[in-house]
Formats: C-alpha cells, structure tokens, sequence
C-alpha cells in the first residue's frame, strides 16, 4: 500500500486537493487544521514503502485483508467533529488513531512465511483418510457385544408352555349330543387345568380360582342333558360364573331360585378343598341372588313360561367356565387378569367356543355384554365360521345402563335380532321324561373337570 502526501489529512487518495477542502475553508477556525501539515510529516512514514514491496503478498488472501485493516475511512467522519467548536480534540484524535496503524503495518512483513502454511494444506488429506476408515469397525462392535443380552428377555414367554396343553386324558365319546356337548367341556375343563398348572402365578391379583364343573357337576350334568339334546340355532354367550350363581350350582348365570324353582335343575354340590372365606359355596342353600341371572332368566321366563320352549331353539353357555376371586372376594372379569395368563387363557377358551358353535350348529350368537361379543367375534372369525354374532346388554348390577330398565332394551335387542319371535313361539320339543333325566344325572359318577368327585380349587400358587 503506498501512502500518498495528504492521505492522513483527509485527501483522497491519489489525488492533491482534499475533499473536505471547501467546507473546511468555510469554517472559520481553519487555522488550526492548516497545523495538519505536521501530519503530512508523518508522510515521512512513508519509509513504510517497504510495503509496497507487498505486491507479492497481494497474491495472499491474507495480505488483501491487510489492506482492509487501516482504519483510516473512520478518520474522515472527523468532518462531523469538526462541526463541533472543539477542534482541538479532533486534532489529538488523528494523531491517536495513525499511530496504532503505524504499528501494525510494521509485523506484516513477515506474512511471507505463509507458504509454510501452504504445506500444512496438505494435513487434511490425512485427517479425512485415515481417521473416517478407523471408526466404522469400533462403532459396530461394542454394538453387537451389547446386543446379546436382549435374547434374554425372550425367556420370558414361558406362556408357549401352553403347547404341552394338546395330551388330554382319552374320553369315551357319547353317542348323543348332550354327551359329545359334556365331552367338550371335560376337555376344556382339562387343557385349562394344565394351562393354570404352567402358567406363571397370578400374584396378589388373585387368590382363588374356582371351578363350579368340577364340584357342581351334577347339577351341571343334569342342566345340559335336559336341554340341550338337540342342535341349536341361537348361542346365548356368558362371559364366566358369578360368585352367586354358577359358582353355586354349576348353570349358567345360575341364580339359586330360577335354575331350581323354573328350570327345574337338581344335583348335589360339593365343597371345594379351598373357599374363600368371604365366598363360600353353599349350592341349593344359597341365600344370596345373582341379580345378573335373576334378571336374565326373569326375561326369558317372561317371554317363555316353559323352559322347554325357549331351549328348544336356544342354549346358554359360558366362554371360561373358571371363577377369578381378588383376595377381597371381588368376582374379577377375565379382563382383570394379568395378561402373561390371560392371554393364553381366552385362546384356549376361544377355541372351545368355536367346538361347541360347529357342535350345536349355531347360527346366531348373543354375547351378553359387549365383551363376549368381542370375543365370539374373534375367535368365529379367527375360525373362518361363517356365523352371526349380536349382543344384548349386560344385566350386571355394577352397571348404571343395566339399572336402568335392563329387560326392555335386551328385549328391543332381541327384537332386532329376529330372536324374540323365536323364544315366544318356541314349542316344547321332544323333552323326554324329567325324572328319568334327574336319576340318570344322579347315578353318574365322576365330573367334568380333569380329575375325580372334589374340586380342585386352590390357593393360586398351587394352580
């Protein structure tokens, strides 16, 4: 960069007249501002030539930001402080300013080592090769070391233990349907013994399982042979026994007055080897009313005054025919169990249901309550069963809808269903002799569980 004479007075460079010149003639107090000359003095920088000899740097990047650097293109705001009266601060302020520059321009010289730095260019090349190739291989394999530890975590099906299910005890097959109907549940009955026996247990959730075709078989036996001797064309769908009703007598939604005073059941109930002290069974003794079952067989036996008309096209069945009781001895919905034994428990149940709906020949099935339609509908589909699934409501007391008049919507369901035309004009059928049915079920011996006359009720921990 060369210095030209008047550059640090405020002269445009290359040129010998100042810019500001005339405004500066007009200002009265010029007088001071001609002591610039000394400045000019300061021309005697211009040794500094010794830059000029920067043209070779020029052809450095670095050396054109050099010349950016001089912060001389400030200096001519000085014009607007000249404005101000003080102009003897603004001539201090000029000398202040050339001299940093003076300074810096002096260790520029040596930006000539920059070549060096044009060697070291050629360090990325190395970075980029030899560091980026090295990383892949450490990456994956702490990654696969790590990996192992998840197979364990596979272990934890031990619900494929369901597989062993499949041996179950040979059972003589009936000639009637009644006895293929007991058949099928003697089986299920036996696959879900072995199912709770290897299943992990159910924890504090539940602490009694309670299995009414094991201790009220008779009674149980003695329902099915007398209604349901021929097939069917409607399914009623329940979803498990309740601790008042089926628990105690072996029917379904079982409450004590209807299956004995209406359906006309009789059988003797066992005690299970372990009750729950808050629900005992107490069979034909049973003081307190299933409000499910009173109000769905209370419907029933309003649109049917015989029993016999409305089984002649019609059964009731259960999906899981096993009792869940909470330590408080809350009846708990299989919906309420834990899922690694709920899972494979509704599968074996869903498979069952799909034997007794191509065993009857049912056409329509009714869940009672929205949850046995779900699962009727699963499990028939699953099965590629080409049936009906419906619902009624459920006739729960836990229910706000149900206790609000139950037996009206169920009976606008049924309706709609083209069943309630069925059940009221339903005849009695070829029912056979109800005393002779009652001593063949009395004088049968064994039950429908997978072992001999007791219940095999238990502590969960024991399945």
């Amino acid at each position: 960069m060369e210095v030209t004479p008047g550059s640090a007075a405020g002269l445009a460079p290359g040129t010998t007249t100042a810019r500001a010149a005339p405004e500066v003639t007009a200002v009265p107090p010029v007088s001071p501002v001609t002591a610039a000359p000394p400045v000019l003095a300061v021309a005697g920088v211009t040794a500094v030539p010794p830059v000029t000899a920067a043209p070779a740097v020029r052809a450095v990047p670095a050396v054109t930001e050099v010349t950016a650097v001089p912060p001389v293109p400030p200096v001519t705001a000085a014009p607007q402080v000249t404005a101000v009266p003080p102009v003897t601060a603004v001539s201090e302020a000029p000398a202040a300013l050339v001299a940093p520059p003076v300074a810096e321009l002096t260790p520029v010289p040596p930006v000539p080592p920059v070549p060096a730095v044009a060697g070291v260019r050629a360090v990325p090349p190395v970075l980029a090769a030899g560091a980026v190739p090295a990383v892949p291989p450490v990456l994956a394999t702490p990654e696969l070391t790590a990996v192992p530890p998840v197979p364990a975590v596979t272990a934890a099906p031990p619900v494929t233990v369901v597989p062993p299910v499949p041996p179950v005890p040979p059972v003589p097959e009936a000639e009637d349907l009644a006895g293929r109907f007991l058949q099928l549940e003697r089986e299920q009955s036996a696959l879900l013994e072995a199912l709770l026996e290897a299943l992990p247990p159910f924890g504090g959730a539940v602490s009694h399982v309670y299995r009414p075709l094991r201790y009220a078989c008779r009674p149980h036996r003695h329902f099915v042979r007398r209604y349901c001797r021929g097939p069917k064309r409607v399914l009623f769908l329940g979803i498990n026994p309740g601790p008042f009703g089926m628990a105690q007598n072996g029917v379904p939604f079982g409450e004590t007055r209807h299956v004995r005073e209406w359906l006309r059941v009789r059988g003797r109930v066992e005690k299970p080897q372990n009750e729950h002290p808050k629900r005992p069974v107490l069979g034909w003794e049973c003081r307190r009313s299933e409000v499910s079952g009173a109000r769905f067989w209370g419907l029933i036996r309003s649109l049917c005054p015989d029993p016999r008309g409305f089984f002649r096209h019609c059964f009731v069945h259960n999906h899981c025919p096993l009792l869940f009781l909470a330590p408080s001895g809350r009846n708990l919905a299989p919906a309420e169990l834990p899922q690694n034994q709920r899972a494979p428990l509704l599968a074996l149940c869903d498979r069952a249901l799909v034997r007794v709906v191509e065993l009857l020949g049912v056409g329509l099935v009714i869940g009672v309550g929205g949850y046995a339609q779900q699962r009727a509908r699963k499990a028939l589909g699953a099965a590629g069963l080409p049936v009906r699934v419906g619902s009624i409501p459920h006739p729960s007391p836990r229910s706000t809808r149900a206790n609000r008049g139950w037996e009206e919507e169920a009976k606008a369901k049924l309706g709609e269903l083209g069943v309630l035309e069925l059940i009221q004009g339903g005849d009695l059928g070829d029912f056979g002799d109800e005393e002779g049915d009652l001593e063949g079920s009395e004088g049968e011996e064994g039950d429908l569980g997978a072992g001999g006359g007791g219940e095999g009720v238990g502590e969960v921990g024991r399945g």
